[in-house]
């Protein structure tokens, strides 16, 4: 308002001059005044215009021109105005940078689409997931860079839908290995969300679940099926007919060979349970170890049936740790080799300090091992021969329970084996658990 007042006040004042120069000096002069006025204000004018171009053109907010009048006026309703504008311009860019700070530490990948389906973002997580370049792929639509089949059909079918659909699951990695379940959710005016969640460890779980439920399940069959075959045999027989005593005493055998074979199972099944629940260690203590070898070997022994020569070599030292658990992974390495060597063979158990290291050894002569085989043997149910094992009452989850008794003692396993000529599995304890024994 104070503007157009400035500005016909600056009329008037041009007008009573020429009006005034008129009646005392004639219309030309008084015309001549007006043009000699005019022509001031215009250069005045030309020159305030001047400085605010340079002024634009400059680009520092802060240089603000010496203003006269009503230009001072505006050169500093423009800087407040300049001053404004690049609060709420810092202000929308560090909004922004919040943003994209908060999406690229998501554990989730995040892709911006527009409506055509073109990138517009993405954080991290997803140039991970599918190997995307924020230099090249900004713009390229999202289909060209993920190619599958199932992705071209979740987009297809999101796109002819208004809802969203059940996320899609798709391999991801150079290798394929990986598994991502992506969604695509609306975002903003016509664009779109591509959500991908790395699922490979639940995928993993959910086989070993599937797994683990169907091998305890043929683990129990073979003994039921022998157990329900007696007994069927019983049931059948006719009236008055009178078993023979040795036919008797051989099913009798077979029945409780497969019921100890399911109590060993559901031992085994439980003791993995326990360990696997328990992250910590509990119920420490000083273990003799030298004591728990002579129970261990009695057990190898008693199992071998006199078939194998075991032996013992150990030292006077003691472990703190957990007898229960310690008893439970000896004996199942000494079980194994007693397993998997040849009658006539030898079993070897040792105490020993190597390199100032306390570790627990068995070697045997036995059939040895494959190297492919290997960094699956801890693997609940995981069998070299299945038929040996079976046959010599293992349960497949032996090398499980020791995995996990070591990973409580802070231990490691060793495995090392030749085909043909026999394996040698060692535990290795830390320095910290050795307890001297007088």
């Amino acid at each position: 308002m104070n503007f157009w007042w400035g500005i016909w006040l600056r009329l008037l004042i041009v007008g009573i001059v020429t009006f005034g120069s008129g009646y005392l000096y004639g219309f030309e002069v008084a015309f001549g005044a007006a043009s000699v006025l005019l022509l001031l204000m215009l250069a005045f004018h030309w020159w305030q215009l001047s400085k605010l171009m340079l002024w634009i053109q400059s680009g520092q907010v802060d240089a603000v021109p010496e203003g006269s009048g009503l230009w001072g006026d505006v050169f500093a309703a423009l800087y407040h105005q300049q001053k404004a504008s690049g609060r709420d311009r810092a202000e929308l860019s560090a909004s922004l940078d919040r943003f994209h700070l908060a999406a690229s530490v998501l554990p989730d990948g995040v892709i911006i689409l527009d409506k055509e389906g073109r990138i517009e973002w993405f954080n991290n997580v997803a140039s991970r997931h599918y190997g995307l370049d924020p230099t090249r792929d900004v713009g390229t639509p999202v289909s060209h860079l993920i190619r599958q089949p199932e992705f071209a059909a979740f987009l297809s079918i999101a796109n002819r839908q208004a809802l969203t659909r059940e996320p899609v699951v798709l391999k991801g990695g150079s290798k394929g290995a990986e598994r991502y379940s992506v969604s695509l959710i609306p975002f903003a005016d016509d664009g779109r969300l591509l959500l991908s969640r790395d699922v490979t460890q639940i995928e993993r779980v959910d086989t070993m679940r599937r797994d683990f439920v169907a091998n305890v399940s043929h683990e129990l069959r073979t003994p039921l099926t022998v157990v329900m075959g007696f007994l069927e045999h019983l049931i059948g027989q006719e009236p008055g007919h009178v078993m023979p005593e040795e036919t008797r005493e051989q099913f009798l055998t077979m029945v409780q060979d497969q019921v100890t074979r399911m109590n060993r199972l559901v031992d085994d099944l439980l003791t993995l349970s326990r360990l696997e629940n328990s992250p910590q260690l509990q119920g420490e203590e000083i273990v003799d170890v030298p004591g728990l070898l002579q129970q261990v070997l009695d057990e190898g022994r008693a199992l071998s049936k006199g078939r194998h020569e075991i032996l013992v070599e150990c030292c006077t030292a003691g472990l703190k740790g957990n007898l229960s658990e310690l008893r439970s992974a000896f004996g199942n390495l000494v079980g194994n080799a007693v397993r998997y060597t040849p009658e006539g063979g030898r079993v070897i158990l040792r105490w020993t300090m190597e390199e100032g290291i306390p570790v627990f050894s068995v070697s045997d002569s036995g059939i040895g091992i494959g190297p492919e085989h290997i960094p699956r043997l801890t693997e609940r149910f995981y069998r070299v021969d299945k038929g040996r094992s079976t046959s010599t009452g293992g349960t497949g989850l032996g090398l499980a329970i020791v995995k996990h008794v070591l990973q409580h003692h802070q231990a490691t396993l060793d495995i090392r084996s030749i085909q043909g000529e026999g394996s040698t599995f060692r535990a290795v304890f830390p320095l910290s658990r050795l307890v001297p024994i007088q």
